[in-house]
């Protein structure tokens, strides 16, 4: 059997690993890839359970009774399904108009078939409907990168880097559970004498080999910065030549950060003032330093502002652009970074051009072999979208790939009500996920070992994707179900589903854009292990890291910006006591729709808990594996209760891979991003029922 080099379907680091197609199933070995070095972790090693999964979706299905989705969805061909779903978009179309049709995306999916579902969504539907569930996962930080430094890629370097900084800050991250093959760079940071901080209101088992752990409040990360900065500008630990030579804007930060003293910083987090003094010193003073961010401190109402106000530090400190130096966020989902990059967002053209700049609609639509004008304007961010879905002006009919929003999504009873509130759902996907349980079609699709494409990982570099083995008879890949669907609206001529096509004009299309891939061919990326952009040419070599030389901002520096604390849209009072944080667990994956289908993963952690301090516990006559009731304003989940002496006694910790925990969180929306606020809330805890003895 011939053996397929590919890529994990999982997270952002996008490990390298070996299919062999053996009877009955596919072996799996992990390959030497340069992120992974051979490592995997479990959810990578039993990828492969689920390609022949008794779940999985072999055929279309529609309703029994069109229109009825109470009644049972039943087996039907591929051509019933795609006239079932022709018809709902004329019909829509007709009466409310194009962007009464829309599409919502996934990080999951490859640049192939994100590039070809936001061009989908404008050329063949004409429509400014679209976004994905990305906006829920990076947007913050992306926007405080291209705001700051002029382009957002993940991490500006690649990984490897990390194990020659001295010093680590990394804040709201923990990579031991979410990415453990990445621990392999923080292990050897350590043994060559770094030192890490762990920023998290947890002891999760990342801080378990930190150096110091700031365990502050949640919604407290941008007051924490400015206190850093503060300490740093009042110790004369700031690097002025570097904020002369490369930057512009430091004037009104300095003025801002005059209000964080670090008294009023410990009062505002909970962070001891000497903890953060000495936080502070070894950024400044232990050789070279990185500050990494993750969506503990990003998925806020003011995410933006503190990613920016992390940025502020690294740059105030002279890290950006350094070796093994600078300030990097880190990507979550598979193609987080691909996937922002190429147009499924609502604001966005391939290249990451705006929609809005008439050069950027000009190119696309001269590459599209459209009319600039035939373009729509900027659409409506991801839960803007799903919040009017079904309402005069809204979404009435909308695609779905790749996201599983009925769980994922902020506040999901509303969600799931504007779902059941749209005229017409359509799902593609390899399971009957939560959200297909409630749509008029269900379509299935290629999963990731039956398809070409490209991935775009944490650090920027674009990777293959590998065929290694034909999807069942009747299963579709999305970029043959987008081109079908365009040819039947009379678009047909626009669109192809041959992958390599697909790229062939992505490279064209972002050409001369932020995230230039023009110099990126197959060929290269088989020869070169990958290839980061911006890579303008074919003879360009790559660019593995990023601002050496300078920024791509009009003038050629990095942009400080003041940023100012503001309380969490919504916090504690007395019917709502605590603090309700979400996050990863290392068995499960994004919404779980796969990972809670792999009986190794489900028996190592088979149930969400709530991790909370035995004190709060005690105080509500609750017992380690009780279930409890957690209940916000929004709705109630219960959950098992796991005692934890490592979080704040006036905390909750939950998982979001299950349903029911994104019930409770706030859609509180960043003005710049429109980041929804995840990771705060204000919950009430309750005994629901006595744990087993």
């Amino acid at each position: 059997m011939t053996a397929t080099e590919t890529h994990c379907p999982y997270c952002a680091l996008q490990c390298g690993m070996t299919l062999i197609p053996e009877i009955p199933r596919v072996k799996l070995e992990p390959l030497g890839f340069p992120v992974n070095r051979g490592g995997l972790c479990a959810k990578g090693f039993t990828a492969t359970d689920l390609l022949d999964h008794k779940d999985r979706l072999l055929t279309p299905l529609v309703r029994e009774v069109p229109g009825d989705r109470r009644c049972p969805l039943r087996e039907a061909t591929w051509h019933e399904a795609f006239t079932l779903v022709i018809e709902a978009i004329r019909r829509s179309q007709q009466d409310y108009g194009p962007d009464s049709v829309g599409a919502f995306g996934g990080g999951g999916l490859t640049n192939e078939k994100a590039y070809a579902l936001g061009k989908f969504v404008r050329v063949a539907l004409r429509s400014a409907a679209v976004d994905y569930n990305g906006r829920f996962c990076m947007s913050s930080a992306a926007t405080a990168a291209n705001r700051s430094l002029g382009v957002d890629r993940g991490l500006p370097f690649p990984i490897a880097d990390v194990a020659g900084a001295k010093t680590l800050l990394l804040v709201g991250a923990n990579p031991a559970d979410a990415m453990p093959p990445s621990m392999q760079y923080l292990d050897a940071g350590r043994a060559a004498g770094a030192k890490h901080i762990v920023v998290d209101p947890r002891r999760t088992s990342t801080v378990a080999g930190a150096y110091l752990h700031l365990q502050p409040l949640p919604g407290t990360d941008l007051a924490l910065a400015n206190g850093l900065l503060h300490i740093a500008i009042r110790e004369n630990l700031i690097d002025e030549v570097y904020i002369r030579e490369r930057t512009t804007g430091f004037d009104a930060v300095h003025a801002a950060t005059n209000a964080y003293w670090p008294e009023r910083v410990e009062r505002m987090t909970g962070v001891p003032e000497v903890r953060l003094r000495e936080t502070v010193r070894l950024l400044a003073t232990a050789g070279p330093a990185m500050i990494l961010t993750a969506r503990g401190a990003e998925q806020h109402s003011n995410g933006t502002d503190t990613a920016q106000a992390y940025l502020n530090l690294a740059l105030a400190l002279g890290l950006v652009g350094r070796p093994f130096a600078g300030y990097g966020t880190i990507t979550g989902q598979g193609n987080g970074q691909g996937g922002r990059e190429h147009g499924q967002k609502a604001d966005q053209l391939p290249g990451y051009r705006r929609l809005d700049d008439p050069a950027a609609r000009a190119h696309v639509a001269g590459v599209w072999g459209i009319d600039p004008d035939e373009l729509p304007r900027p659409g409506l961010s991801a839960y803007e979208m799903l919040d009017r879905l079904g309402t005069p002006g809204g979404v009435r009919v909308l695609l779905v790939l790749a996201s599983n929003i009925a769980v994922s999504a902020p506040n999901t009873n509303r969600v799931r009500d504007r779902l059941r509130a749209l005229d017409f759902l359509v799902v593609s996907d390899i399971f009957r996920s939560e959200t297909a349980e409630l749509a008029d079609v269900v379509l299935p699709t290629a999963q990731w070992a039956e398809e070409e494409g490209t991935m775009t990982n944490l650090e920027g570099r674009v990777i293959r994707r590998r065929r290694a083995l034909p999807p069942p008879p009747d299963v579709r890949t999305d970029l043959q179900m987008l081109t079908e669907l365009a040819g039947r609206l009379g678009r047909g001529e626009y669109f192809t589903d041959d992958p390599r096509a697909v790229f062939e004009e992505l490279r064209r299309a972002s050409a001369g854009g932020i995230a230039d891939y023009a110099g990126i061919s197959y060929e290269r990326i088989d020869a070169e292990q990958g290839v980061f952009w911006p890579c303008p040419s074919e003879d360009h070599p790559g660019t593995p890291r990023l601002f050496t030389d300078g920024f791509p901002t009009s003038t050629g520096k990095a942009m400080f910006h003041r940023v100012e604390h503001r309380d969490p849209a919504e916090l504690p009072d007395r019917e709502f006591p605590y603090v309700l944080t979400t996050g990863r667990n290392m068995q499960q994956y994004q919404s779980g729709t796969q990972t809670r289908r792999v009986k190794a993963l489900t028996v190592a952690l088979p149930e969400p808990r709530a991790e909370i301090h035995p004190d709060l516990g005690r105080r509500h006559g609750i017992a380690d594996g009780d279930l409890v009731e957690l209940r916000s304003r929004r709705g109630a989940a219960v959950l098992r209760a796991r005692f934890s002496d490592g979080i704040r006694p006036d905390t909750v910790f939950a998982p979001f891979h299950w349903p029911g925990v994104n019930a409770l969180t706030n859609p509180a929306l960043d003005p710049h991003s429109r980041m929804p606020a995840f990771k705060v809330c204000a919950v009430s805890i309750a005994l629901f029922e006595r744990g087993a003895d």
